[in-house]
């Protein structure tokens, strides 16, 4: 489940990578030797298959090929919520601008952090990691593209996202 255009839920379409109940050890995927990712799973995930079925999402009007990608609600919450997180200043109006267009398949954020998993896995602390360093980066590569939308730019992301796969 993740949240999409104005703040609604959605199921999003994957190829299973992960074990079953994977999830209740944690939202977020750490190094290369995450436990909890099957054997297929780390090749279609090296690959980006996993994220074929999110076609179907497309065909639904649940997402576009390009858009920032759809958050878990955990993080969503933590900039929509009236009460400011902890980390100060850390979100900020961009970040609920990003729930104003529709999420995508891919985005600069994804190209650029194409090696999220490493960092994460690298880290002492994944979730804070996630939340102080990756995620600020995040909002700022999606606003890159929200405040230019052009079909120009809708497939510059495109060639540059099939380029990163093929490196």
């Amino acid at each position: 489940q993740r949240v999409g255009r104005y703040g609604k839920d959605f199921y999003v379409y994957k190829f299973r990578s992960m074990r079953v109940g994977a999830d209740r050890q944690g939202l977020i995927t750490v190094g290369g030797r995450d436990p909890r990712i099957t054997r297929i799973g780390y090749f279609i995930r090296k690959y980006k298959l996993d994220e074929l079925p999110q076609l179907f999402n497309v065909l639904k009007g649940d997402m576009s090929l390009v858009g920032p990608r759809p958050e878990v609600r955990k993080y969503v919450d933590m900039y929509t919520a009236e009460q400011r997180c902890v980390l100060v200043d850390l979100y900020t109006d961009e970040q609920r601008r990003v729930l104003s267009v529709r999420p995508g398949i891919t985005d600069y954020a994804s190209i650029e952090y194409v090696d999220e998993n490493k960092i994460l896995g690298q880290a002492e602390d994944a979730d804070k990691a996630y939340q102080e360093q990756i995620m600020p980066d995040k909002i700022r590569y999606n606003m890159r593209y929200i405040d230019n939308r052009s079909i120009k730019e809708y497939f510059k992301i495109i060639f540059l996202t099939f380029r990163s796969i093929l490196r």
